[in-house]
């Protein structure tokens, strides 16, 4: 476990140079749900981490559904409801509700409700339903675990990056997700299910240390600075606790609170383990790729398919059925 380390300073920098002030300052609360909010300002969509580079979005289309132009949500829907109606969905932390409005447009669905503690969010994605004329979109601003889900009424529970912001999650899959699901209903998730805070041993940090020297040093240039990098350190438990509070709480027991009280329907890795830490803050050389880049990315690639022979995947995707 590491308090601080030259990561958080690093990080703490960028943050200024790409966010401001304001955003470091909003940190200095002793309101938990407060940091977390500002952590998930989606009104700020600027990053330059793993997930906005489109060749890592085709890899993860290839290990998920087997193919790379085909996207998640389009892959569970035709594949384990394409024939249903009049399904009801709960999304818990649906942030903006971007899946869910993608969701909504299935004719599949009669009832989709996203759940937030952050109303800015909520409000975004409520305009951005109505724009495109969504009647089957509810939004909730609420802390669930405050609140009383209806009993076997949903034949989805869905997460989709946001279960790994949870306390207690062996509690919450039992006391909140598994009652509110129908017999036979589906939990989907998009999940970080890797170490709590993101304390990664200190074996995976130093193959990802290695995976940077892949990386043309042209291409390590931090996002909206002049520093380079050359090193992961990983994240301290201080800066973690500050910047975010819900931020990987307890995401090492999602998988085994899963599989204590649903059957598992598919499961599937798609890495992460080495290609979120080596293209943190440097991604966004890779949007637009050139030959050179697309043999760095792909090398990246291979280095982590190597280490993930040996070790479990820190992302993974599942559907998990209700059965008793």
């Amino acid at each position: 476990m590491r308090l601080i380390t030259l990561d958080d300073f690093l990080d703490t920098y960028s943050k200024v140079s790409q966010r401001g002030y304001a955003f470091i300052l909003s940190k200095f609360t002793f309101n938990k749900n407060s940091r977390a909010i500002s952590a998930f300002n989606e009104s700020y969509s600027e990053t330059s981490n793993w997930w906005i580079i489109p060749a890592v979005q085709k890899r993860w289309s290839k290990m998920i559904c087997d193919d790379e132009n085909v996207e998640y949500k389009d892959y569970f829907m035709k594949k384990f409801f394409e024939n249903k109606s009049n399904l009801k969905l709960l999304s818990l932390g649906s942030g903006e509700c971007a899946h869910e409005i993608e969701l909504g447009a299935y004719a599949n669905f009669s009832e989709i409700t996203c759940v937030d503690i952050n109303q800015a969010n909520l409000d975004i994605g409520k305009k951005n339903a109505e724009e495109k004329g969504l009647t089957n979109m509810r939004f909730l601003n609420t802390d669930v675990n405050g609140y009383e889900l209806t009993q076997n009424y949903y034949d989805i529970v869905f997460f989709s990056q946001s279960l790994h912001h949870f306390e207690s999650i062996e509690k919450l899959v039992e006391q909140k997700v598994k009652p509110c699901l129908k017999l036979g209903g589906k939990l989907i998730i998009n999940e970080f299910v890797g170490p709590k805070r993101q304390q990664f041993p200190k074996s995976q940090i130093k193959e990802i240390n290695r995976s940077i020297l892949l990386i043309d040093k042209k291409y390590r240039i931090r996002h909206k600075t002049r520093m380079l990098k050359n090193k992961y350190y990983g994240s301290g438990i201080l800066r973690m606790i500050i910047a975010d509070p819900s931020e990987c709480v307890d995401s090492i027991n999602i998988l085994p609170a899963i599989h204590k009280n649903f059957s598992i329907i598919e499961e599937k890795s798609y890495g992460g383990n080495i290609l979120a830490g080596a293209l943190k803050e440097i991604a966004h050389h890779f949007v637009q790729e050139n030959p050179e880049k697309k043999k760095i990315l792909q090398d990246l690639f291979d280095f982590e398919d190597d280490f993930l022979k040996n070790n479990q995947s820190d992302y993974v995707f599942g559907v998990y059925e209700k059965t008793i």
